[in-house]
């Protein structure tokens, strides 16, 4: 689901930026997505018009290079377990965006997200307020300000409690958020808990946090959760922790 609470956050601070007159960087930024997992993922982009349609196959020890334009506001999710025929029709087991290998909507979760907001100072983030699926990170590359390393390295479908476990033939292959399970008001941060002053880490997302310093786990989780940078590239990550070689390809040629 989307998640409210950092639009008017990136909103206000992009409102103190031009007053402080900020110089605004033009450049497009150049977006490069790494699988390092030992499985084929399909990453998925929304919305999707610079990176070949919304979606695409990407081979473990694969990247592949896309420019964004200063403007673009989106989320990057990879998808696995997919079986898509000629046309590009199929199903993924999870963050499947419907029947379409590129995506013109948001995935279903579980699914771990990095969202980025590109403008003179850039906002980017990886969530897992929607649950959890791939380790991912994102690594600004050559910017100046914050430009601290977002996201979650680790792999928390081994540790996931068994009643947000999504299993495939008896095995994990993602982690559901106590929202998505529950609905609970306490753990979706709405109605009297849809504050940051009421709506505070739970059982649930602790487990996540600990895992997972640097990403969402819960909604109103910004103060170690959202980034910011300016005039510099992207690194998205998937499974980053095992360093694995990797090779580059741009439109669709290695």
């Amino acid at each position: 689901m989307p998640i409210p609470f950092n639009l008017s956050q990136r909103i206000l601070l992009l409102f103190l930026t031009l007053l402080s007159g900020t110089k605004w960087s033009e450049s497009a930024r150049v977006f490069t997505i790494v699988n390092s997992c030992n499985q084929i993922i399909w990453p998925a982009i929304t919305p999707g018009e610079n990176f070949n349609g919304g979606g695409f196959e990407l081979k473990p020890g694969q990247s592949i290079v896309f420019n964004a334009p200063v403007g673009w506001s989106g989320r990057i999710w990879g998808r696995t377990g997919c079986n898509f025929d000629k046309t590009g029709t199929g199903t993924c087991e999870t963050g499947s965006c419907g029947s379409t290998l590129k995506c013109s909507a948001s995935g279903k979760p579980p699914a771990s997200l990095a969202e980025f907001t590109l403008a003179a100072v850039d906002f980017y983030d990886v969530s897992l307020v929607d649950g959890f699926n791939l380790p991912m990170s994102v690594t600004p590359m050559n910017g100046k300000g914050n430009c601290s390393v977002a996201g979650c390295v680790a792999d928390l479908r081994p540790q996931c409690p068994k009643e947000l476990a999504v299993k495939s033939n008896g095995k994990v292959i993602s982690c559901r958020s106590a929202c998505d399970v529950f609905d609970r008001d306490e753990y979706c941060c709405r109605g009297v808990y849809g504050n940051p002053v009421v709506c505070q880490p739970t059982f649930y997302s602790k487990i996540f946090k600990q895992a997972c310093p640097t990403a969402y786990s819960y909604a109103y989780d910004d103060p170690t959760s959202i980034f910011t940078c300016s005039g510099t590239d992207y690194v998205i990550s998937f499974c980053s922790s095992r360093k694995k070689p990797v090779c580059t390809y741009h439109d669709n040629k290695l």
